[in-house]
């Protein structure tokens, strides 16, 4: 007998490997939770219009908008994994540390949605990061209902859809954090830089 749900794991493991160097973990458990076909017609709903929005908005705006979604769900596993991609494209592209790291910021997950708000907008000032805070603020709108007013916020919108079913599921299955949802996260290098500067 085939094994469809495994199939599918590592047909979309595959896909992951590729971009981001592992299967994330919230995968198997998005299988088993979905079924075989409805998971990979989700997958393939979403995964292709996530991979625009990273383009289009940036990785930087991407995440945050997916930390702001997974902290106020109370998703540990992908805010961690949005966390940590925020926190090496920081050192990559300005040389120095977030302010914050990971599992600090994931820390957050359960928080009111007002403190959440302004936890994130004061580590994003202190980064230097202001134009950056009104992301962190359209995020929050669109999750209590507010209606999307142009397509940066349309895809905002589905990402709120899309994170949200992942750490429905995730916080379900007590998926643990692994790594980074994004390309950054295959440079070894630059993952052993961070440590390196975040011990000292």
């Amino acid at each position: 007998m085939v094994d469809e749900g495994g199939l599918v794991v590592r047909a979309v493991g595959r896909l992951c490997t590729a971009l981001w160097g592992y299967t994330p973990g919230v995968i198997p458990a998005m299988v088993a939770t979905m079924g075989s076909g409805p998971a990979l017609r989700w997958f393939a709903a979403n995964f292709p219009r996530f991979l625009v929005t990273l383009h289009v908005l940036g990785p930087v705006r991407t995440h945050l908008a997916g930390l702001t979604i997974s902290l106020v769900n109370g998703c540990t596993y992908c805010a961690y994994g949005r966390a940590h991609a925020l926190e090496l494209i920081h050192l990559r592209d300005r040389d120095r540390l977030f302010p914050l790291d990971a599992r600090t910021l994931e820390s957050w997950n359960g928080l009111s949605r007002r403190e959440i708000g302004l936890r994130l907008r004061g580590v994003l000032e202190q980064a230097g990061m202001h134009a950056e805070v009104i992301w962190v603020d359209r995020t929050l709108a669109l999750l209590d209902g507010a209606p999307p007013v142009d397509a940066d916020e349309r895809r905002i919108a589905h990402l709120c859809r899309m994170v949200g079913t992942m750490n429905a599921i995730a916080v379900a299955a007590g998926t643990v954090p692994d790594g980074a949802h994004d390309p950054v996260n295959k440079d070894a290098a630059l993952k052993a830089r961070l440590l390196a500067a975040q011990a000292v």
